[in-house]
């Protein structure tokens, strides 16, 4: 298992690698530049931001100068001047046989271009925890109504438990989260007022969000559940622990339910990465300050640091989790085997 871990890593570091370059080809090729608007700037001013942000340097210049500032740690000594050019999200204190106040410094994404004030870092730090938050709810709200919901569909299968279930699920798929959310917003917000239908920061104004999210999620997980949980209780081994004398209970909870997870967990895995990461939708219709509306800002604008660390961290969370479900393979199924 150590070992698959580490080629996993491995090959992480390349993944990320090839999409940066991907990436940072794309958005230079892009015929125009993040100064271009309604109303153009002097060909002074722009050049002097050009020049400013590095964008007058070769094209291959600008990668390694960004990449490096990434994946490279630095040693400083002494406190310097805080500034969006220079700000890392690893900044720490070094043993004082490293010198006097010294300080190791590690990923730098870079200065946002729409914010002289603000660093790609900076919204990390103040936006992704708040993202992060409302996703990682919305996950276990998806698996607390999706899992349950999909078992007893499938335990009930062709009966009014199942119909109902599965009617749910299509109502999930069905229905956007653009249209739920507004819905949960008005009935629970504004008729009832039992909930907040804006902001951030209570876990009242958590609730309606992340049901948002995580109800449009359930239906898929409950519809994988159902499929899955049935393939599984036709199998030679079920029908073994059932002729050994095993209480019915015992044979889904401990025999079925444990192997039929494995194409729900396989969804989780991504499903994770793009609810921590924001989702721009329900952070606008619910007034959050997440991740999802900086991304969304950052294309139209051509705000490439912005773009670049957002992507780069959506597709290191995406890694990650998937990992995370290869391992949890091993444990669903001994069968399976990496080494």
């Amino acid at each position: 298992m150590a070992a698959f871990v580490i080629r996993r890593v491995l090959w992480m570091f390349l993944v990320l690698f090839v999409l940066s370059l991907i990436v940072f080809t794309l958005m230079h090729a892009v015929p125009g530049g993040p100064f271009d608007q309604e109303k153009p700037l002097p060909e002074r001013t722009k050049q002097v931001l050009a020049e400013k942000y590095n964008l007058d340097a070769p094209f291959h210049e600008q990668y390694i100068n960004y990449i490096g500032d990434i994946i490279l740690p630095r040693i400083t000594y002494g406190r310097q001047t805080p500034s969006s050019a220079h700000d890392y999200l690893i900044d720490a204190p070094l043993p004082a046989f490293m010198g006097e106040e010294a300080y190791l410094k590690w990923v730098n994404f870079g200065p946002t271009y729409k914010s002289r004030s603000r660093s790609v870092n900076d919204i990390f730090r103040e936006n992704l925890p708040i993202s992060f938050e409302l996703g990682s709810v919305a996950v276990v709200i998806a698996m607390a109504i999706g899992i349950p919901l999909g078992i007893i569909s499938a335990l009930k299968r062709n009966t009014i438990y199942d119909y109902t279930g599965m009617g749910i699920a299509v109502l999930g798929v069905s229905v956007p989260v653009i249209i739920t959310a507004p819905v949960l917003q008005y009935i629970f917000g504004v008729q009832m007022k039992v909930l907040p239908a804006s902001g951030w920061g209570t876990a009242g104004q958590m609730i309606l969000p992340a049901f948002a999210l995580g109800f449009a999620s359930s239906a898929l997980i409950a519809r994988l559940t159902r499929a899955s949980l049935l393939q599984v209780l036709f199998e030679d081994y079920i029908r073994t622990a059932r002729a050994k004398g095993l209480a019915e209970r015992r044979v889904v909870i401990i025999h079925a339910l444990k192997n039929s997870m494995i194409p729900v967990v396989t969804v989780l895995g991504p499903l994770f990465a793009a609810l921590v990461t924001g989702t721009f939708v329900v952070e606008t219709i619910f007034g959050i300050p997440g991740m999802g509306r900086y991304f969304v800002t950052s294309i139209t604008g051509r705000d490439y640091p912005v773009i670049m660390g957002t992507l780069l961290l959506y597709a290191f969370v995406l890694i990650l989790a998937n990992l995370l479900v290869d391992i949890m393979y091993a444990w669903l199924d001994p069968r399976i085997r990496f080494d």
